[in-house]
């Protein structure tokens, strides 16, 4: 009887130490699933998930031509609704000339103009990543 029992009890301890980790497992699984996907931050005090966030994007400043591909060309491709395309260098110098240089023009794309919302559609983008998309559309 004796045996018995103590195969009972071998038995009985591998299946609550399996159950323990198998809890442990879906504790983490659970506190996965439920963790926060963002978080607020304010302007002024640093910002703890900012660098994660760029991690995750890929990293550093994207190039010119990735701001004009995915944001600028949908409209400066074509020129709807009057946006200067790209490469005519002529509409972009006219539109420096009256808008303070591309300093100027930098300036209406980021609080944008006309039918342009503000940054285009490029909310995430810096300034500087601006201004290069409008100096390599621009030619200027």
């Amino acid at each position: 009887m004796n045996l018995i029992k103590k195969m009972l009890a071998a038995h009985a301890a591998v299946l609550a130490l399996w159950a323990v980790s198998a809890q442990a497992a879906t504790d983490d699984a659970i506190a996965e699933r439920i963790k926060p996907v963002g978080e607020v931050c304010v302007q002024g005090q640093e910002c703890k998930g900012v660098g994660a966030v760029a991690a995750a994007a890929g990293g550093g400043a994207r190039t010119p031509d990735d701001i004009i591909a995915k944001h600028c060309g949908a409209c400066h491709t074509a020129g709807v609704l009057g946006a200067p395309k790209i490469g005519d260098t002529a509409a972009w110098k006219e539109r420096a000339d009256h808008q303070g240089g591309l300093d100027g023009i930098l300036a209406k794309a980021i609080t944008g103009i006309n039918s342009m919302p503000p940054k285009g559609t490029c909310a995430d983008c810096t300034d500087d990543e601006l201004k290069g998309a409008i100096k390599k559309m621009s030619g200027l």
